[in-house]
């Protein structure tokens, strides 16, 4: 009861630090730049940065001038500019700052990827976006919002003042949503797995993101860039010529990394949350079948300290039951202790229990997997960092980086 009157006054509380004190002189002093572009905002539990980064590749090279603010960094035209640790939308003195060098350079379409607690911190303040996707909400972030029903209300904070919202009719937010949203007050675009598409457009889709949860982010890229204008044949050549977001199920090149030639395989994935992490084991067994790889699927990840405890031993139990071997480690622990988030996150193992591993420094981790236990055909997944550049402990941002992980465990 508490909790929930807490979190219902900070609202007023980030109202005035963020929105009148931070957004407002900042859209004064870059002179409104937001109403002179058509910002797409995209959403979701998972998949925003993967949606967002293909729908930015999709309009660029359809001739659109283009820039991108996601998880990763921000793009203006081919700049990247880094954007910082742990952190989706930028505050809003350095969102209005970006905005005002994207007018400069002539850009028409930003693509903004949003969290829930940048909309309940109003740092989106004063943006209506022309279109807003959403890719999924499922349970993340209850620390913070308590609830699925507060972690939609931020949310939808934005779609509410989006121009034409396209929506998941395949996830649990769908319907929910809809209520929220009546349709004589705003455009609704839908999609989903059964959605139609051109024989063309379907067959390039496949090929290029096998995985079924990439194609439904792949989708939502879609059904926006269909409705700014791209035909089928800018659809394909934006779908064949797109690179992987880095730490996105990113199989690695470890003879590139290492200059060495290793029998087994290294994948680096953001998956962080009980849907990201079903999906992406699921989808990495489907491929070992599929390749006819005889191996172990071992699979190295943590939970966040200081973030939703309760999601702990579900993240543990996903683990225990869709992997062969689970090596459970730190991720950005903070100021929690890492073998306490480990015993949590084994607490619902069963009898899974003689699948995992469990060693708290994450880099002492990689090495013992790589080194000691990889064998032939194994393919091992490092999931929860993914692109980042830093993990916390304490109250201090570190270095780190997956992908030098494992070129140190292999060297």
């Amino acid at each position: 009861m508490l909790d929930s009157f807490l979190y219902q006054a900070k609202k007023p509380y980030h109202f005035l630090k963020t929105a009148l004190f931070k957004a407002l002189p900042a859209e004064i002093q870059n002179n409104f730049p937001q109403k002179k572009l058509k910002i797409i905002a995209i959403t979701g539990t998972d998949g925003k940065t993967s949606s967002s980064s293909l729908l930015y590749h999709l309009l660029k090279t359809a001739g659109y001038q283009t820039a991108l603010i996601s998880t990763v960094a921000a793009y203006i035209g081919q700049r990247q500019i880094e954007t910082g640790f742990h952190t989706t939308s930028p505050a809003p003195d350095e969102l209005y700052r970006l905005m005002a060098q994207m007018l400069e350079e002539k850009v028409e379409y930003l693509i903004l990827e949003f969290t829930s607690q940048g909309a309940y911190q109003y740092r989106l303040f004063g943006i209506k976006p022309t279109f807003a996707g959403v890719t999924n909400i499922t349970r993340d972030h209850f620390d913070y919002h308590l609830n699925y029903q507060n972690y939609l209300n931020a949310k939808a904070s934005v779609l509410k003042k989006s121009k034409i919202v396209v929506l998941n009719e395949d996830d649990l937010s769908y319907y929910r949503l809809k209520k929220m949203l009546p349709s004589s007050d705003y455009q609704i675009l839908t999609y989903s797995k059964e959605q139609e598409l051109s024989p063309v457009l379907k067959r390039e889709l496949k090929n290029r993101f096998p995985e079924e949860f990439n194609q439904m982010n792949a989708r939502l890229a879609i059904t926006i860039a269909e409705k700014i204008g791209l035909s089928d044949k800018e659809l394909v050549a934006g779908l064949k010529s797109f690179q992987n977001v880095s730490g996105r199920m990113e199989f690695l090149d470890l003879k590139k990394l290492t200059g060495r030639q290793f029998n087994f395989q290294v994948v680096i994935d953001f998956a962080h949350t009980p849907q990201s992490l079903t999906e992406a084991l699921n989808s990495l067994r489907q491929k070992m079948k599929k390749d006819k790889i005889t191996g172990r699927l071992i699979a190295i990840y943590g939970c966040a300290g200081l973030r939703d405890r309760d999601k702990r031993s579900i993240m543990g139990k996903i683990g225990g039951e869709l992997a062969d071997l689970v090596v459970f480690t730190a991720e950005d622990p903070r100021t929690e202790s890492v073998w306490n988030i480990i015993r949590q996150m084994k607490e619902t193992l069963g009898n899974n229990h003689h699948k995992v591993i469990s060693i708290a420094d994450r880099q002492q981790a990689i090495n013992f997997t790589l080194q000691k236990i990889a064998k032939k055909g194994d393919l091992i997944a490092l999931f929860g960092k993914g692109p980042e550049k830093s993990m916390c402990y304490g109250e201090t941002e570190e270095p780190w980086s997956e992908h030098e992980a494992v070129r140190k465990a292999l060297k």
